[in-house]
């Protein structure tokens, strides 16, 4: 655990207004990544994939901090996925900015929720089966279903 705390002490984050920064997303490899792959995050309707790398380094670090495996139960949703189509406007998911991870147990769901809002995650979802993450430029927001 120290180790993993460590590492994220010497993770630097860029200092953003989280009310008027953009995601970014760019062409990655995916041995950039430590836990996931992109297909992780694959639209379970339509395949497609915009998700942003700057959100999936987070979730790693958050992934890294939390020592338990993540398992994206949904990552990036199409416009055309039946939840985002109907939205008035699509959501975080449809951003490429927002993952829901499998939680078992409430101590997992606690530490996942308390890691998240630390490390900035500014949209924090409380489910029994799923914690939704997301870096939403809006208001921060945190929710249970």
């Amino acid at each position: 655990m120290w180790s993993a705390y460590r590492r994220l002490k010497n993770l630097s984050f860029p200092q953003v207004n989280i009310l008027t920064a953009e995601p970014k997303v760019r062409d990655v490899k995916m041995s950039e990544f430590k836990y996931f792959k992109l297909e992780d995050f694959d639209c379970q309707e339509t395949g497609e994939n915009e998700m942003s790398t700057e959100f999936i380094e987070r979730l790693d670090g958050i992934r890294e901090v939390c020592g338990f495996p993540f398992i994206v139960t949904s990552g990036y949703r199409s416009p055309d996925h039946p939840i985002e189509a109907r939205k008035e406007k699509p959501g975080q998911h449809a951003q490429g900015i927002a993952a829901d991870i499998k939680v078992v147990g409430g101590a997992q769901r606690r530490l996942l929720v308390e890691k998240a809002l630390h490390m900035g995650f500014t949209g924090v979802g409380v489910d029994k089966n799923f914690i939704h993450v997301d870096i939403r430029t809006t208001t921060p927001v945190l929710w249970v279903y």
